[in-house]
């Protein structure tokens, strides 16, 4: 049976000498994610099994788990497994640093335990053996009660992100009663194999592929120079609302927008009229995703201003009531906490009778306040508790403003590879479905063409009623 195991994890092997541990460990994990007491015997004593430098072996081991738990890394402890309060002391530590602790159970008949031990280099003393043999037969029920995670018998190994190891049930649920989700693309990068000369060609299949898999719509990041959470500052970053039009001429049906153009960025008149003509080239696919902007070494490379968060919040509340002006009847002056235009000048109007708008940010004072009052869709990030909160948020400002709240989109952003399971992602996102979330848009952290995005058309039409 398959192991399957959440990253990251704290994975404690259980079973005596020869009982194949470090095999198995070693077949399915990096070394480095291996922390061996035989291994620590040999550094601070005359080798491995040097039983006098167990104590500072021991020692060395629970320094080396504070830090990696420390820092989220997967971690597999071989050792014996069978002093139940050491078990009990790994379990209090991974739980101290908010990391499941799991067990795997190596239950290899006595005989064959003994045969492998024979074969060592070094056996294990006979006595030694046989103790722990009768340890292990009589620890081997309360592992299962001890408050692991999950205790597994030693098998093929299946490490999945920790947001998709409870999704077997919920894809089981999808499957059995479907709910609608609607999927959106977003590129964040655009470092792909080929260089510059590659960049058209690729980002026009990429399109194309978005259109067949039945995403329903494409967003770019409306940044110039890459951000650090994406990838490095010298990487390609295309100009977003260039790259829009460039997809509108290579596709037929998906949605385009940004997600988010920073409200520092343009003038917002300006904006307005960027937005109206890629709903016109489009044929009415353009959505106008706005924010107030953080990204201040952006602002310090092009000269820009970037005024404190309080202002930045203005000129967003500001924004979201011009940008209705630019894209209705007249042109009638505007004047607000910090924009002001003269005129609402914009011909041609967009094709539809109203573009949506969506705000980027989560903050649940104001800017969950901004999406009740004046738009038609937020973007959410986080775990499924997060979004579930967010939304609830949300549904108060909806209800203090008079705003019904089944005219707001929720979009939620987060990031897949093509070689995550497509049943492990269709459990993910029945869980975001039922927290609130109507759209999921997915960046994809090795999108390198268009094959990523067909593999995840299956992830697509189990959402698609």
């Amino acid at each position: 049976m398959t192991v399957r195991l959440p990253t990251p994890s704290l994975v404690v092997l259980v079973g005596p000498s020869g009982a194949g541990k470090s095999t198995w460990a070693q077949r399915w994990f990096r070394h480095d994610q291996i922390v061996s007491t035989d291994a620590l015997r040999g550094l601070v004593g005359e080798g491995e099994h040097d039983q006098r430098a167990g104590t500072d072996a021991f020692a060395v081991l629970d320094l080396v788990l504070e830090r990696r738990l420390e820092r989220g890394l997967l971690t597999v402890i071989d050792s014996l497994g069978l002093d139940a309060a050491r078990r009990r002391a790994w379990r209090d530590l991974a739980a101290r640093h908010g990391t499941d602790a799991h067990a795997v159970v190596f239950d290899t008949p006595a005989e064959e335990c003994r045969r492998r031990n024979k074969r060592r280099g070094d056996p294990v003393p006979t006595k030694v053996l046989s103790a722990q043999l009768a340890s292990h037969a009589e620890q081997r029920a309360g592992v299962e009660t001890e408050g692991f995670a999950a205790v597994h018998a030693a098998g093929p190994v299946r490490l999945v992100p920790r947001d998709l190891y409870d999704a077997p049930a919920d894809e089981a649920r999808q499957r059995s009663d479907p709910v609608r989700l609607a999927f959106g693309l977003q590129l964040p990068r655009f470092t792909w194999s080929g260089g510059r000369e590659e960049l058209a060609p690729r980002l026009a299949a990429i399109g194309r592929a978005a259109d067949d898999a039945g995403f329903e719509s494409m967003w770019v990041m409306d940044h110039f120079i890459q951000i650090p959470q994406a990838g490095r500052e010298w990487e390609d970053m295309l100009d977003s609302w260039t790259t829009l039009a460039f997809l509108a001429a290579h596709t037929e049906r998906v949605r385009l927008g940004t997600l988010v153009t920073g409200i520092t960025y343009r003038n917002v008149a300006h904006l307005g009229k960027i937005v109206a003509t890629l709903d016109v080239l489009s044929g009415g696919r353009a959505i106008c995703g706005v924010g107030a902007a953080w990204f201040e070494r952006e602002h310090r490379a092009y000269g820009w201003e970037f005024p404190p968060a309080r202002k930045r919040l203005d000129m967003l509340e500001d924004a979201l009531q011009l940008l209705s002006l630019m894209w209705g009847p007249g042109a009638p002056p505007f004047t607000g906490a910090v924009i002001e235009a003269a005129e609402t000048v914009c011909y041609p109007r967009p094709l539809q009778d109203h573009v949506p708008i969506l705000v980027g940010g989560a903050g649940e004072k104001r800017t969950l306040r901004l999406v009740a009052q004046y738009a038609d869709a937020c973007n959410l990030f986080g775990d499924v508790a997060t979004v579930a909160r967010k939304v609830e948020v949300l549904h108060h400002h909806c209800a203090d403003v008079g705003r019904d709240p089944s005219e707001i989109t929720v979009t939620h952003l987060s990031s897949v590879r093509s070689d995550d399971a497509p049943d492990d992602l269709i459990g993910r996102y029945r869980e975001l479905a039922d927290a609130g979330v109507q759209t999921a848009i997915v960046n994809m952290a090795n999108l390198d063409g268009p094959d990523a995005v067909d593999a995840f058309a299956g992830v697509v039409a189990a959402f698609s009623l």
